[in-house]
């Protein structure tokens, strides 16, 4: 075996980054959280729109009253 140290290559440029795209539409995705994600801002708001305001479920059923809540009679 030869004792030549190995051959580095100290002025090449940094490696550039693979280019990552929407899957949506295929624009260039730059933000760190869409290249996470791989859809960018507009696509990801047409897949998941916000949530509507919170809706109560609730509506008024007649009940009877619970026993001990009536009011005696003749106090009513």
């Amino acid at each position: 075996m030869s004792e030549e140290p190995l051959a580095i290559a100290v002025d090449s440029a940094p490696a550039a980054r693979r280019p990552v795209r929407c899957r949506l539409c295929g624009r260039p995705l730059t933000g760190a959280g869409s290249r996470r994600t791989g859809l960018g801002p507009t696509c990801d708001a047409k897949l998941h729109p916000p949530a509507p305001g919170i809706r109560t479920r609730r509506h008024e059923v007649e009940q009877d009253t619970l026993p001990g809540l009536d009011p005696p009679a003749g106090e009513a």
